[in-house]
């Protein structure tokens, strides 16, 4: 089985809809955790203080053969050609352990491709 990491940055108000899409594609679970970061322009501030939207990174181990599907959905539902909604990559994934909770839908979706 050859797996790909979806790897999303988004907005936190985007996140919701871009999980329930990306499974509703095929994917079978998702880790979320909380980013700060920097991009082409800088944040605005307000007496100090950084008005920057509130951003979620979503990783995504998915079956090779979905990820292009996969990627498409988060891309439309985060809107991201849209500047600030996010940035959305894959990179191929060597090795992983630790997903025998997922393991039974995983290999029945590769030979179902198959």
């Amino acid at each position: 089985m050859k797996l790909n990491m979806i790897f999303t940055i988004c907005p936190s108000d985007n996140l919701e809809k871009i999980v329930d899409s990306a499974k509703a594609a095929g994917a079978t679970g998702a880790t979320i955790l909380s980013v700060r970061g920097t991009g082409h322009k800088e944040a605005k501030t307000f007496f100090g203080l950084t008005l920057d939207r509130p951003q979620e990174a979503l990783v995504l181990l998915v079956e090779r053969h979905y990820c292009p599907k996969i990627m498409k959905v988060i891309y439309d539902a985060g809107d991201m050609k849209e500047p600030g909604n996010g940035i959305c990559f894959s990179l191929p994934i060597e090795s992983v352990l630790g997903l025998e909770s997922q393991m039974n839908t995983l290999e029945k979706e590769a030979e179902e491709y198959l």
